[in-house]
């Protein structure tokens, strides 16, 4: 093959893939968008696509997204970036949805970015050169923030019966940063949050995309798991930074994750785990939310009475 040809393909091989997914979010997704327009041409990451996964919304979120291809179309070119948006007939869920995003990447790297994100400026830039820098990882997440910049804990250790204890009855309810927290510095973690991470395209090729078993919440935790027992390394980056502002295609506040983190334990003790080990989480769980329901009565409190209600008939 002609020498000029080769370095053609070298140039225009996708580098990045940016995966979104989008479920009735089209203000948040418009400001992520945008963050990202400026990422991919003023900070010149070349040879991108952001691959927009819509999970069926019924609000303007396809419409922002062609809006904005047309808007930015010149400057993408120019980069050799793209922008494109898939559209599902109905909400498959976050790792359904996420898949399908997965699928159609052709990036070296595939990122997984949530909607209700917003990129500062050289995250994406920093967290590309950094796995090209460093082989020997292959999963790389950045600082998280808050709205207001305040630091958000975004990795965490993987949930064994040690870290559940606390995660239930201490971190809840005395905060602890033992079983999730924001590091100092530059580590490696067992997971990192699905807001914002950088893989590989060889990690999912080798241990396939999220659980699909999984609707929403815990995906990322178990996902983490099997690339670490695939050899996989995973890392924090102190050196990239991404808003992330929460919650943004949660339908019901704080009980929606309660009930489906519940649901997430259990599954990945049936998947991962020994039956004693899924029979200790499961009284675990029930205790738990005896104690809440309990202390929904006590404070008269509905959403405590009516989430772990519903977390008690959980098996």
């Amino acid at each position: 093959m002609p020498e000029f040809i080769v370095v053609l393909i070298k140039m225009t091989k996708v580098k990045l893939s940016i995966i979104i997914l989008s479920w009735n979010t089209a203000k948040l997704l418009r400001q992520c968008l945008e963050s990202l327009m400026n990422e991919l041409i003023v900070n010149e990451l070349i040879n991108s696509e952001v691959i927009v996964v819509d999970n069926g919304s019924t609000d303007e979120s396809v419409r922002e997204v062609k809006n904005l291809k047309l808007e930015f179309e010149n400057q993408l070119k120019l980069k050799n970036c793209k922008l494109q948006v898939i559209e599902n007939k109905t909400n498959l869920g976050f790792s359904k949805g996420n898949n399908v995003g997965i699928k159609a990447a052709a990036g070296e790297y595939v990122m997984l970015l949530n909607s209700d994100t917003i990129v500062k400026e050289g995250a994406l830039k920093n967290l590309v050169n950094f796995l090209d820098e460093n082989p020997n990882v292959d999963i790389v997440g950045p600082k998280l923030l808050n709205a207001d910049g305040s630091v958000q804990a975004n990795c965490g250790r993987f949930p064994s019966l040690p870290v559940c204890l606390v995660m239930l009855f201490k971190e809840h309810f005395g905060g602890s940063d033992f079983v999730r927290c924001s590091p100092p510095k530059t580590q490696e973690v067992d997971w990192l949050m699905g807001a914002a991470f950088v893989a590989r395209k060889k990690v999912f090729e080798k241990i396939g995309g999220l659980d699909e078993k999984i609707f929403m919440y815990m995906e990322e935790v178990e996902w983490f798991y099997r690339a670490k027992l695939a050899g996989f390394k995973a890392c924090f980056y102190d050196g990239a930074e991404i808003i992330h502002l929460g919650r943004g295609s949660s339908s019901s506040g704080k009980k929606e994750p309660i009930l489906n983190i519940y649901r997430g334990l259990i599954y990945f003790y049936q998947k991962h785990k020994n039956p004693f080990e899924l029979m200790i989480l499961k009284i675990m769980l029930k205790i738990k939310a005896v104690m809440a329901l309990f202390w929904g009565f006590l404070k008269n409190d509905l959403y405590l009475k009516e989430t772990y209600a519903e977390a008690i008939r959980i098996n």
